[in-house]
């Protein structure tokens, strides 16, 4: 029976067949961990152990640089009890890459796949491994090889197109608003400045995030700083100078991304030179460069002893304990729906995550690798207020439901002042 018509035209990228596709299942994990990407692979392996053509799941270690070196996990064999513990683990069960193939690379993965009649393949990841995915895939067509190539989305920096979010987001975005509520408590107990380096290289969503640590008044962040806006150090000390003279204290929330009105990285900037990751990209993350650059300028500029810096760095992506509920449950759907997707639909494509109504719901959609693959998602200009130092309510709405139920909440003391006697 032909399934085509389950499916809106803009999702097809292939036309469904008569027949089913006998063959093998490869999953495999790109970029950063996340809280919840096993979450992902779980969903592939258990929903494919239900469809009488996959002759075997597998899984590659190492992401695509295991696909190259055959390096593969037999998860056909693997229990389903583990499978879940698994699945409420953070970070990368498969372990990763940050491999970022060329067509001779891919050349490579399609010719394994190949000999080992992989039909099915699923890749968890941000917009470069979709990219992978696209990629095989038009060499599996050039080839007239029988392929259904998926990605599945994942990235706590939650800047993939056509996604209301994406899957590890909610969950890293949990542990931020966590951690600034603790910072919150800190501060105000010996009050000076603190600024948090959050990840985010060209998105601010996760930085914005720590806004949901606000619950009195006088809570912080009191600053946010994110990619979207350029930075200007005249403009940031003001600010700082500002909340400081009316709490006596000052939370700051920065991205690592934060770059001039040139678009020059303030790391490059402050540091005065440049150092760039085996993608080309400026190096933001792997010291407390930024963070202790930006509280010497608050030391020297404006005369506040205590200034202290912290860079979240991997914490945030991988930290037992801070699995949203909700956005676990969706990095398992995901999963899931890719393999459907694929089994049922016979059909190649990005699934992607939708918002029908803001309080809350979600469904699931497939689109064209190439409107995710490479692309990047940035915060709406609705998120961002209009000084460029803070988020505003719209942010708060769209961000709150994706950190799960019961969060913690923070109290104060209540009890009244005793009269002094001496003083």
């Amino acid at each position: 029976m032909i399934l085509q018509a389950c499916i809106s035209e803009r999702n097809i990228n292939s036309v469904a067949r008569m027949s089913r596709l006998v063959g093998k299942v490869l999953v495999a994990q790109g970029g950063g961990p996340t809280p919840v990407i096993n979450q992902s692979i779980v969903g592939v392996a258990l929903e494919a152990r239900k469809f009488s053509q996959v002759t075997s799941i597998y899984g590659a270690v190492h992401g695509v640089r295991g696909i190259v070196e055959e390096d593969f996990l037999d998860l056909t064999r693997e229990t389903t009890h583990n499978l879940e513990q698994v699945a409420d683990t953070p970070s990368s069960g498969l372990l990763s890459t940050r491999d970022k193939p060329d067509e001779e690379y891919c050349a490579r993965m399609f010719k394994v796949m190949q000999a080992h009649d992989i039909r099915y393949f699923f890749y968890v990841g941000g917009n470069d491994s979709s990219d992978t995915v696209r990629i095989v895939n038009e060499q599996a067509r050039a080839a007239n090889y029988e392929l259904r190539a998926i990605h599945i989305p994942k990235t706590i920096d939650n800047d993939l197109q056509e996604n209301d979010h994406c899957p590890g987001f909610g969950s890293a975005a949990r542990f931020v608003a966590q951690a600034f509520m603790g910072v919150n408590l800190d501060n105000r107990a010996l009050k000076g400045v603190y600024l948090g380096v959050i990840m985010g290289r060209h998105a601010g969503f996760l930085t914005a995030a720590s806004s949901l640590a606000q619950k009195y008044v006088d809570d912080g962040p009191h600053l946010v700083y994110v990619p979207e806006r350029h930075f200007v150090m005249e403009n940031f000390l003001a600010d700082v100078d500002r909340v400081y003279q009316k709490h006596g204290l000052c939370t700051i929330a920065v991205s690592e991304g934060i770059s001039d009105p040139s678009g020059t990285p303030m790391i490059t900037k402050l540091l005065g030179k440049e150092e760039r990751d085996s993608h080309g990209n400026v190096q933001l993350s792997g010291t407390g460069a930024l963070g202790d650059l930006l509280a010497d300028e608050i030391r020297d500029q404006l005369k506040i002893k205590r200034v202290r810096s912290d860079t979240f760095g991997y914490l945030q992506r991988s930290f037992m304990g801070i699995q949203s509920d909700r956005d676990a449950h969706e990095a398992r759907e995901v999963g899931e729906k890719a393999v459907q997707y694929a089994m049922w639909d016979n059909v190649d494509g990005s699934v992607v995550i939708r918002r029908p109504v803001l309080n809350y719901s979600v469904d699931y959609d497939l689109v064209p690798l190439e409107k995710v693959a490479g692309k990047t998602r940035h915060m709406p200009d609705a998120f961002i207020n209009a000084e460029g130092n803070g988020v505003t309510e719209a942010f708060m709405n769209y961000c709150r439901p994706l950190l799960g139920s019961k969060m913690p909440e923070p109290h104060r003391l209540r009890a009244p002042m005793v009269k002094k006697i001496l003083h």
